[in-house]
């Protein structure tokens, strides 16, 4: 017989645990809404009249599997969405260079959309300082021209979550959606079901 105070433990992590992805759905339905409605019409790059200014990308290597950052100057819209739209697809511009230390096809027209939703913490209700759960919308023609392979997916992923948490450290978690919709994994391994932490760091060599 389960002893009383194991079933009250179980009863109470199947609990928490239904409620966390209760959370977790409802903030995904949300941005699945917002795209949806097109709210987020921002162009894929960065406007030629926007102010130019420092841009932290955290770029991928695959010969000692690491992400490091490097600053660059890059004209940038006001607008957040936007702004991280910018910077992203600047990300995976360098990615699509001939001479890329992490090459993937595509380059910025590689991300359709990058919204914000914010995450309330307990019971508050979000503000301008609330950590923020940023959505990637990435194109099929991204994910079917992506090398297929742990560790190339894997920093792609990584690369673009530790750029989105250094341009705008509001942004705790990240999401990934190809073509408004969930897709299981990148190109068969990393894993795009899941929530990311956006700080979370890159594999060591």
């Amino acid at each position: 017989m389960i002893p009383r105070h194991q079933t009250v433990l179980f009863v109470i992590l199947l609990l928490a645990s239904v409620i966390m992805g209760a959370v977790l759905w409802n903030q995904l339905r949300r941005a699945h809404e917002r795209l949806l409605r097109g709210q987020n019409a921002a162009p894929t790059q960065a406007p030629l009249v926007a102010p130019a200014e420092q841009a932290t990308l955290m770029v991928a290597d695959d010969a000692d599997n690491s992400v490091a950052p490097r600053i660059l100057t890059l004209p940038l819209p006001q607008n957040p969405e936007a702004r991280l739209r910018a910077v992203l697809g600047k990300l995976l511009d360098l990615y699509a260079a001939p001479d890329a230390a992490h090459p993937v096809p595509g380059g910025a027209s590689s991300i359709a959309q990058v919204f914000l939703v914010p995450i309330a913490e307990g019971s508050a209700k979000a503000s301008p300082t609330s950590p923020q759960l940023a959505v990637v919308n990435l194109t099929s023609a991204f994910a079917a021209g992506h090398p297929s392979g742990l560790q190339a997916e894997t920093l792609t992923v990584l690369s673009i979550c530790e750029t989105l948490h250094a341009n705008l450290p509001l942004v705790t978690q990240v999401r990934f959606l190809v073509d408004g919709q969930q897709r299981a994994t990148l190109a068969g391994h990393a894993d795009l079901t899941r929530t990311y932490s956006a700080a979370e760091m890159g594999p060591q060599p």
